[in-house]
């Protein structure tokens, strides 16, 4: 184990029943705050009213900002900053899923500066502050509501860009709760669970520690637990059991935990999925779901004997050679992921074979951003001509 600081300052509020105390978290903060939602999926199953209400009765004014989309655009992010600077809100309250909650991790620190936040996701300036940020998670994937990164898209180039940890992004108090989500369809439940799974497996896969026992269990017990909840979300979507092992294991995934101690490592499978959904506008988690199973075949036939250890400690595979249980694993990797309903390759997300090239010179510009010296146009291509079949032109 190696040396390691660990500090998240974030408040978590779980159970059923905690979207009514949001009012009183907020009101520690201010008495204004732009509130920030999707598409309006949470006005139809209620948690707006619920998060309104408490704002409303705790005497928060409220500055709406709904509409963000999937896969959220930065010229979007940069209205809400307009707005935020315009009413000088005092927080932001972002009601939604990891999409609502980046959107509003870049309106909060692009509101206390005259900083353009792309500047934030490019590495050429820093967050030094930010508005306060309270989140009501509604679909349990990104983590985003326990720690301080976040993801958005330039309209111009289609690049998604993802940051590191910026400390004064922390979401000061997150609330879960599990009943909340019951109404999430089962492939958002299937994508939700794999890339909840992907956040503990970059760092497992690439870590450079020698002996790292706890962290090992800690992402092998995880995965197993989000893998066992999803199979009862799937049979009964309002399985409370099942939506509230889904809902603290993807935070637990992405609070940096799993991490800690295990050395310098990599994000292979976020760089190479951030272009299908930025160009194909597909859910983050499902793209995951594709890249896993890519990744794992190209890792282990170049030796990397931790998709072996994978295999054995979390999908009970036998075989005593490595490249032969990373084989099988993967295959029951792939198997379980169909049977939840996510998507295993490019067919089952719309992509086709020519359009490899457009992704992989998308992926090359990250790779050289995030200094993957790895990692080059030849095995990136290699890579994703592993993610057949492909959807027809």
């Amino acid at each position: 184990m190696q040396e390691f600081i660990f500090h998240n300052p974030t408040k978590i509020i779980f159970g059923e029943g905690t979207v009514s105390q949001l009012g009183e978290q907020a009101g520690a903060y201010g008495k204004k705050a732009l509130l920030v939602y999707g598409m309006g999926s949470v006005k139809k199953n209620g948690v707006y009213d619920q998060a309104v209400a408490s704002l409303t009765e705790a005497g928060v004014e409220i500055v709406e900002f709904g509409g963000v989309k999937s896969n959220p655009l930065m010229s979007y992010a940069r209205k809400g900053v307009e707005l935020a600077k315009a009413e000088h809100v005092d927080m932001v309250v972002a009601v939604g899923g990891g999409s609502v909650i980046d959107t509003s991790k870049s309106i909060c620190a692009g509101a206390v500066t005259d900083t353009d936040i792309l500047e934030f996701f490019v590495f050429t300036s820093n967050v030094e502050t930010a508005l306060p940020l309270l989140t009501v998670v509604t679909i349990p994937a990104a983590g985003s509501e326990m720690n301080g990164g976040m993801v958005l898209t330039r309209d111009d180039t289609l690049d998604k860009l993802g940051t590191c940890n910026y400390p004064p992004l922390y979401p000061k108090v997150s609330i879960l709760d599990p009943t909340v989500t019951y109404t999430i369809p089962q492939s958002y439940t299937a994508f939700s669970a794999a890339d909840s799974m992907s956040h503990l497996l970059e760092g497992y896969f690439t870590q450079t520690d020698e002996w790292s026992p706890i962290q090992d269990r800690f992402v092998e017990g995880l995965c197993k637990s989000i893998m066992e909840a999803a199979d009862k979300a799937v049979a009964d979507p309002k399985d409370f059991q099942g939506r509230a092992t889904l809902m603290w294991g993807a935070t637990m995934a992405f609070n940096d935990l799993a991490w800690m101690g295990i050395g310098p490592f990599g994000f292979p499978n976020h760089m190479l999925e951030h272009p299908l959904s930025a160009i194909y506008d597909i859910a983050h988690g499902a793209g995951l779901s594709i890249m896993m199973l890519a990744w794992m075949k190209y890792a282990s036939e170049k030796g990397n004997a931790r998709i072996a250890k994978f295999a054995r400690n979390v999908l009970d595979i036998q075989a005593d050679d490595d490249l032969a249980a990373a084989g099988e694993g993967i295959e029951k990797f792939r198997a379980w992921l169909e049977k939840v309903g996510s998507y295993t390759c490019f067919k089952d997300a719309g992509i086709p074979e020519s359009g490899i090239d457009r992704i992989t010179e998308r992926t090359v510009f990250l790779a050289n951003l995030w200094g993957a010296e790895d990692y080059n146009a030849e095995n990136i291509s290699e890579i994703y001509r592993m993610c057949g079949p492909f959807a027809e032109e």
